[in-house]
This record gives C-alpha cells, sequence and structure tokens, in this order.
C-alpha cells in the first residue's frame, strides 16, 4: 500500500511522511464570484455592526477553484449567521464539520473546518478555525446550523475538540468510557488493548502483510 515493500505494515504508515503544510494567503482579484462573496460579507457584518471582515477572517485562501475562509473563532458564529441569513449570501446548509491535526510542526496544529453549501446560489465555501492542542476550544454552530450536531460530536469524539455551547458534547463513535481520542496524531497506532474480546492491535510493523 502505497508503495511500501518489504514490511508486514498493512496500515498504509510505512514510514511514510509528508511535509507540514500552511496555504498561502491569496490575493485579490480572487476571481469568479470569490470577489463577490467577501464583498458582500463586509458589507453585511459592517452595516450589523458586528466586526469588521479582515477581523473575523485574517486569511483567505483559493486553492484548486476552492475558497477557504480561516476564521478568529470568538467570530465563527456571527459569521455563519451572517453567511445564514444574509439575502445576497444565503449560505442556508451546513454539510459538515470535522477536525484535523496537521502535526506539532504546524503552528496551530488543530483546524475545524466548517463546509457550508449556498442552495440558493449554488456555492460552496469552506470555514476553517485553527487551534492550539492546550486550547482546542471552539464555539458550536449548533445555534445556527441544528445539522451540525453529530458532526461536532464526532470531531471532539476523534480530536478532542471541545464545542463551547454544544447541548450534548457527548462520545458518538467511542465507548463512553474511552480514554482519548483516536484521530489525533499523538494517539498511538497500535498495541491497544481491545475492550471488546480482549484481544490486542499490534503496531503497525508487526502486522502481517497481504500479498
Amino acid at each position: 500500500m502505497f508503495g511500501i515493500h518489504g514490511s508486514g505494515d498493512t496500515s498504509g504508515f510505512g514510514g511514510l511522511r509528508l511535509p507540514a503544510y500552511a496555504p498561502a494567503p491569496a490575493e485579490r482579484p480572487y476571481g469568479g464570484w470569490f470577489d463577490e462573496v467577501v464583498d458582500e460579507t463586509a458589507a453585511a457584518l459592517e452595516e450589523a455592526g458586528l466586526v469588521a471582515f479582515d477581523e473575523a477572517v485574517p486569511q483567505v485562501t483559493v486553492d484548486r477553484g476552492e475558497m477557504t475562509w480561516y476564521v478568529a473563532r470568538e467570530h465563527l458564529p456571527p459569521l455563519a449567521r451572517t453567511l445564514r441569513d444574509d439575502q445576497a449570501l444565503r449560505f442556508e446548509f451546513c454539510s459538515g464539520v470535522s477536525g484535523v491535526d496537521y502535526g506539532e510542526d504546524v503552528p496551530q496544529q488543530l483546524h475545524v473546518v466548517v463546509q457550508l453549501l449556498s442552495m440558493t446560489y449554488r456555492r460552496r465555501l469552506r470555514l476553517e478555525v485553527c487551534l492550539d492542542v492546550d486550547d482546542a476550544r471552539c464555539p458550536s454552530l449548533v445555534p445556527v446550523f441544528p445539522t451540525a450536531d453529530w458532526h461536532e460530536r464526532e470531531t471532539w469524539d476523534m480530536f478532542g475538540i471541545v464545542f463551547d455551547g454544544h447541548p450534548s458534547l457527548t462520545r458518538i463513535l467511542m465507548p463512553d468510557d474511552w480514554n482519548g481520542h483516536p484521530q489525533l496524531k499523538s494517539y498511538p497506532l497500535g498495541g491497544i488493548p481491545v475492550e471488546y474480546k480482549g484481544a490486542e492491535i499490534p503496531p503497525p510493523d508487526q502486522r502481517r502483510a497481504y500479498t
């Protein structure tokens, strides 16, 4: 798997390493409808007396035909509500909330990723909130988008990111008494006792190959 040979590693890890990646900010004009959405959002935030766009969104990235806004976490709920309610924006649907751990080589290595969809204008927008491992907290979007409920529970379960204001932030995939958050880079890859059957998952370099 992934071009690894001569190893019993069936996980795909096999010593594979990717360099730390931090996306570069884009410069205007962004192209397409991206400039229009940025301008409309800035105007809506100013009209509501909330916050300047550049303060709420310190970085805009455009890559492979997609736009990502890096959002200051304290401004996430009012920004999301503006994107939902403003007639020129109408991002009515939150299709997902997930987490990413980019590893210790990246400052603020934990990211909360929010996928928004405007069904009115057929547009997609990604919001990301960057967090420190020692302060992995983010405001919940459940009051704005109820569909974020189970997505935020899964992100907390897998990454340990606490969503402040969530109505019931409990485990959704792992048992209630499970110790740790399995998709963190710091979580062991193997050798963890399996609670259900008393077996043990061997470390990757001790797993047999399937050939």
